[in-house]
């Protein structure tokens, strides 16, 4: 009955109607269980469109209409709480498409909250951010777990999509982007990214780490300013792999703060996205396409 009602709010908003919805396989974990529905909705306090409480992961498939054979998941960031699905998901897959890009919106399992995840880790950032830390930390395995089911379903099926099993991206933003980390580091031969983006990522939830020996292309994108701290650690993950003479780049903007996806602030940091592209072209990962 859970999963019914889980799955009947899906269907709830006509936009995801508008693509392609995989749900992916996953292993439940008794220690982790929502009671809330999964729900999408508008959030005044992010102001964005936002999805909290998944329980089942599942893709979201924009499909290009002339694909050039890259691929990239996408997981949105919201520190686990939730997902900021549009800024950081859908317009983000929407932009690749124009670019020949195959995207896969990732909704990973998320915290189990209430109805209003969003106000929950705001109020909890504010009066008791070690409880953050102490219900992320059984989740974050679980949301790992789901980018590599993604990475493993979108090669699978490859060639039924148009897409180069040896050209998938995978793309996070701040807790997405520690799951775009937590997928690097955990993945077999079967379900490793080809190169990885990790924008403003929440590296500390990750702890320590090394970088894998057949470590994929990174692209590491934050802003000095953010207000999170996220800099430092983004700039430390970038040493880390030219240390160790691995493919990197960086974009370290001055101004952006945290979270800036896909809006519009008149900086800078608004072409992140088209100087990610000018890198993937660059490292061959992706083509141009005629138009």
């Amino acid at each position: 009955m859970k999963k019914i009602i889980l799955l009947t709010c899906i269907f709830i908003s006509m936009n995801v109607l508008a693509q392609k919805m995989v749900e992916l396989p996953y292993e439940e974990n008794a220690a982790v269980t929502w009671s809330t529905a999964e729900r999408e909705y508008y959030s005044d306090i992010w102001e964005n469109e936002v999805v909290t409480n998944v329980a089942i992961p599942r893709l979201e498939v924009f499909e290009a209409d002339q694909p050039n054979g890259t691929s990239i998941i996408v997981a949105p960031g919201g520190g686990l709480y939730g997902l900021s699905i549009e800024s950081e998901g859908r317009a983000v897959a929407k932009w690749l498409n124009e670019k020949g890009i195959t995207a896969f919106v990732l909704k990973y399992r998320l915290v189990p909250t209430g109805v209003d995840g969003i106000k929950e880790i705001t109020d909890e950032g504010a009066t008791n951010p070690a409880k953050i830390g102490e219900r992320v930390a059984p989740v974050l395995p679980l949301s790992i777990a789901d980018g590599l089911a993604a990475i493993t379903y979108v090669r699978t099926n490859a060639s039924n999509m148009q897409i180069d099993p040896n050209k998938i991206g995978f793309m996070g933003f701040s807790a997405g982007g520690a799951v775009t980390m937590g997928v690097t580091f955990n993945a077999t031969e079967n379900n490793k990214p080809n190169f990885i983006v990790p924008v403003y990522p929440w590296m500390t939830v990750i702890g320590e780490y090394t970088v894998p020996k057949d470590a994929p292309p990174m692209l590491v994108i934050c802003a000095s300013d953010d207000p999170l701290g996220l800099a430092k650690p983004s700039t430390n993950l970038y040493s880390a792999w030219l240390t160790n003479g691995k493919n990197t780049g960086m974009h370290m903007y001055s101004k952006g703060g945290h979270g800036f996806g896909m809006k519009t602030q008149n900086l800078a940091s608004d072409n992140w996205i088209s100087q990610f592209y000018e890198w993937a072209i660059t490292e061959k990962l992706t083509e141009t396409i005629n138009k």
